[in-house]
């Protein structure tokens, strides 16, 4: 099957003066909203240009003085494609405010500077990028203020095909489903996962056996209370594979720090976070593609914290390892977990690995043509890492669904066509899928009970 379409809508190189000049940046922090429809609008901080040319030819001082990085980005599914090409008043909208200090101009807190707005196209977005706008532009109808200063705006808006693969699991993650491909209203089996409890003494693991862990989870004792997970200390062993459908294994996700409650504490914390290890089936062995942590954070709004490394040339070392993501999903709510290097902070992506089984999909687009997600060069994007065989640049990467504490999940993924050139390719983001929505239970408090899918059933145990 091929994969789904997607357009991403990208907005960056922000910059903002009057003219003539009359503040020095030091003084005027800016900041603007940036909306697109019904999405939830996003917030960037404006850079100040001390400028005294004039404005015909203040595109000059921009390419010099502006800062370019991103501002916003915005994903466009087919549907909402479909929509937008129905709709003839498709706008990027953006609000310009005065900072917070109420220094700049006279200008109340938070003041309405102006807002722009540009026009969208979607036409033929999914198969060649476009730049809808790129320079300066005035700040709504209001265009000075009372000292006479023209504010303007500096920004690009550019749009680029995005085509990602889309994997719907059939169910819960512990309860073994199969996985499907998904292309519209089409749905293709592709995967099955297997949930289990890896035991200590399992060597099968290959290159992680000989990882270090702590003492407790050498010599883990299951909990002696049946069906009383209260009284359990400790989540440990939980594993998942990740199938392909002739039966062989393709990935896995497998639990190799256990999720314990900080002392005095019935919660797994930041300072103490379980996790997993992500694998790749090479040479007859799992070598690490990536590892998981995750705790509860603590405060106002209850929260699952995570951060997701990436390891170079497959070696399980802490010195060898990229943090691509940190971040937090509502354990009431759930969220998306979301790997985007797009951004002026950017971080390199992996590679496919050379040890490839075949191709997975044809990676094309509607129009036929293979596209990829495009790095988003038009803003000066930089990877924050020296580079490495591993890695390269790579914009959106994944994302997959979480659901909060208590609902039924059944996550949905997506995966940018760059990054899958094999079943094994997919499968590691299937499985980092599993491993994170896995969390979000692993981290449960323990003075509650755990479903009973992920409770061993090994309780007739004798010491």
């Amino acid at each position: 099957m091929d994969p789904c379409p997607f357009v991403r809508i990208l907005v960056g190189n922000l910059a903002l003066k009057f003219s003539p000049s009359r503040i020095h940046p030091s003084t005027s922090p800016y900041f603007c909203k940036i909306k697109l429809s019904n999405f939830p609008h996003q917030l960037a901080t404006i850079p100040f240009i001390v400028s005294q040319q004039d404005n015909n030819n203040s595109s000059s001082s921009s390419s010099s003085s502006s800062q370019k990085s991103l501002a916003a980005c915005f994903s466009l599914g087919e549907s909402q494609i479909d929509r937008f090409l129905r709709d003839s008043s498709c706008n990027v909208s953006i609000e310009v405010y005065a900072g917070p200090d109420g220094s700049t101009c006279g200008l109340a807190y938070n003041k309405l500077l102006g807002k722009v707005s540009v026009p969208l196209d979607l036409r033929g977005a999914e198969s060649r990028p476009c730049v809808v706008h790129n320079g300066w532009i005035g700040l709504g109808r209001n265009r000075s203020n009372k000292n006479g200063s023209s504010p303007q705006l500096s920004l690009t808006v550019r749009t680029e095909p995005d085509p990602r693969f889309v994997f719907q699991f059939g169910g819960e993650p512990e309860c073994s489903p199969q996985v499907f491909q998904v292309q519209g209203s089409l749905k293709q089996a592709v995967f099955t996962c297997k949930f289990g409890f890896r035991n200590s003494s399992d060597r099968n693991l290959g290159s992680i056996s000989s990882l270090p862990e702590s003492k407790t989870s050498r010599n883990w004792l299951p909990c002696l209370k049946s069906n009383k997970d209260h009284f359990c200390k400790e989540r440990k062993g939980w594993s998942i594979t990740i199938h392909n459908l002739s039966g062989s294994p393709v990935a896995m996700a497998s639990m190799v720090t256990p999720f314990v409650p900080s002392p005095g504490s019935d919660r797994v914390t930041r300072s103490n976070p379980g996790a997993w290890l992500i694998l790749r089936p090479e040479c007859g062995t799992w070598k690490p593609w990536g590892r998981l942590e995750a705790w509860r954070e603590s405060g106002i709004t209850d929260a699952l914290g995570y951060r997701f490394d990436l390891f170079h040339d497959g070696i399980a070392a802490t010195n060898a390892t990229t943090t691509v993501v940190t971040s937090t999903i509502s354990t009431k709510h759930g969220g998306k977990f979301t790997m985007d290097t797009t951004s002026n902070v950017g971080v390199a992506t992996p590679t496919i690995s050379p040890q490839s089984s075949g191709d997975f999909g044809s990676g094309t687009s509607r129009s036929g043509s293979r596209q990829g997600s495009g790095s988003g060069s038009d803003f000066g994007f930089v990877a924050s890492v020296s580079p490495q065989k591993a890695f390269r640049g790579g914009g959106f990467v994944m994302s997959s669904t979480v659901e909060g504490v208590g609902k039924s999940s059944k996550p949905g993924v997506e995966v940018g066509v760059q990054h899958v050139t094999c079943t094994e390719d997919a499968a590691a983001f299937v499985a980092l899928a599993a491993a994170m929505d896995l969390s979000m239970d692993a981290c449960l408090s323990f003075s509650r009970k755990l479903r009973k899918e992920l409770r061993q059933q090994t309780q007739k145990f004798v010491v």
